[in-house]
C-alpha cells in the first residue's frame, strides 16, 4: 500500500465507475466526491457535500476538504485532511472518539433539518389601503390647463 501526499481533482457529472488513485471526483450537479483511499487500500471513499457533510473549497487551482476524511467504517480506518490539493494524515481516532464524532455529526444534521422544518409563522402583513380614485395635483392642473387651451 502506498500513502498518496498530493490529489489532482477533477470536476464532473458523475463519479466514473472506474476511479483512479490520486483523484478527487466532484459533482457539483449531484453534491458528492469520490476518491479512492489515500492509505492506498483501494476502498472508494464517497463524501457528500451539504450543510451537515463535507464543504469543497476551490481556489482555481487546487481543492480543500473540510472537516477532515475518516474512514471509520474501512479496514484501514485511515484519517487525513485535503487542503489545497494536499492530504494531511491525522492521528487514528480510539472507538470512543469515532463513537463521539458518529454522535456529534447525527446531531448537527438533526439540529440543522430540524430548525429548517420549524419556521416562524409569518407576521400578519399589514394590508395597503385601496388606490385613491383622486387624481394627484399634476394631473389636476393638466387638466384645468387643456381644458382652458381647448376651450
Amino acid at each position: 500500500m502506498v500513502k498518496l501526499y498530493t490529489l489532482r481533482y477533477e470536476f464532473v457529472e458523475f463519479v466514473p465507475e472506474q476511479i483512479e488513485p490520486g483523484v478527487l471526483y466532484i459533482s457539483v450537479q449531484y453534491k458528492t466526491m469520490a476518491h479512492l483511499c489515500c492509505c492506498g487500500c483501494g476502498k472508494k471513499v464517497v463524501t457528500p457535500l451539504s450543510p451537515t457533510g463535507w464543504e469543497l473549497g476551490f481556489n482555481g487551482r487546487a481543492v480543500s476538504v473540510s472537516p477532515s476524511v475518516g474512514n471509520w467504517n474501512l479496514p484501514c480506518q485511515s484519517h487525513y485532511v485535503i487542503s489545497n490539493g494536499r492530504v494531511q494524515w491525522a492521528g487514528r481516532w480510539s472507538k470512543e472518539m469515532i463513537a463521539t464524532g458518529f454522535a456529534r455529526d447525527l446531531q448537527a444534521k438533526h439540529d440543522y433539518y430540524n430548525a429548517l422544518s420549524y419556521r416562524e409563522p409569518p407576521a400578519e402583513t399589514p394590508s395597503l389601503p385601496p388606490p385613491s380614485r383622486k387624481r394627484g395635483r399634476l394631473a389636476t392642473k393638466f387638466k384645468e390647463w387643456w381644458s382652458r387651451r381647448s376651450g
